[in-house]
């Protein structure tokens, strides 16, 4: 990808949080602990509330979504085929979620028809992310090919990843790969993919939290340049601090945080945007009212 000129005209006409439930991580799955995991998983009795959802982008190409949340079927007995993981599920996370929470009914109740949405771009394939695929059945789905290729290994549930909630009848999966780029900004990175092929929403690695995990970059001449991170971490000032959640790989975090400071020192108004951080959506709604 060469750099871009940005045109006059926006690229994206608005971004706003779209949730999906709510929940809780135990404290320590949150901010670290030198504790062993399933003795922090079983004993924890410290919770903190987090949000749960997705971001809704509208570009003038068409909506994007950045992850599609929970699915309201979560505590179905046979949402998780593994005894294992239906037992671990209640241990490790909080969830509170209801039909009203579906993201076909949350689009809705802002007046945008779930048909209208062009892409969905999937962080990583946990469960909390890609809840809301069959809710858009006509969008087309990217998913780094590292993360994909987890399906294709033993127990890929093990990590959260559902299959049977993912490669389903009729998803248009897209597997993606980062090419090199020569735009100064992004040099820390050195690859991306563009998204919409303009440069307003770029994709870039950021594994750590899984393998294949993704970051969006968006710059449009009307906002200020935000970076939706996922799971990478779940807070901002744990990433400035090279703070690690203990569940992903330390040292791909380390790297992936390194890189995203980096950015940040190029685009010093970037607003970091993790899935999870309460205060990454009122940040977001804060900028929207004061636009």
């Amino acid at each position: 990808m060469e750099a871009k000129e940005f045109a006059t005209e926006p690229a994206v006409e608005s971004v706003c949080f779209i949730p999906t439930g709510s929940g809780a991580q135990h404290h320590e799955h949150r901010y670290g602990t030198r504790k062993p995991l399933m003795w922090w998983v079983l004993t924890s009795r410290s919770w903190v509330e987090i949000p749960i959802g997705a971001f809704l982008i509208q570009h003038r190409r068409g909506a994007v979504l950045f992850d599609t949340g929970m699915d309201p079927q979560i505590w179905e007995p046979d949402y998780i085929n593994s005894p294992i993981g239906r037992f671990l599920l209640r241990r490790i996370f909080q969830l509170n979620t209801s039909p009203e929470d579906s993201l076909g009914r949350q689009l809705e109740a802002i007046d945008v028809s779930p048909d209208s949405v062009h892409k969905a771009i999937i962080s990583h394939l946990h469960f909390d992310h890609i809840g809301g695929i069959t809710d858009i059945p006509q969008a087309e789905l990217l998913v780094s090919r590292d993360e994909w290729q987890r399906l294709s290994e033993p127990n890929p549930q093990n990590d959260w990843i559902l299959r049977e909630h993912i490669d389903i009848p009729g998803a248009k999966w897209r597997q993606i790969d980062c090419a090199p780029t020569d735009d100064p900004v992004l040099e820390a990175f050195g690859e991306c993919y563009d998204v919409m092929g303009d440069g307003s929403l770029v994709l870039l690695a950021t594994p750590g939290h899984t393998r294949g995990s993704m970051s969006l970059l968006l710059r449009s001449s009307n906002l200020v340049p935000m970076l939706f991170v996922g799971d990478l971490t779940y807070e901002l000032d744990l990433l400035m601090k090279d703070q690690f959640s203990p569940l992903g790989d330390k040292e791909q975090l380390r790297a992936s945080f390194a890189k995203v400071r980096a950015l940040k020192q190029q685009l010093p108004d970037l607003l970091v945007l993790p899935s999870h951080d309460p205060a990454a959506a009122n940040n977001l709604a804060r900028f929207r009212e004061s636009a």
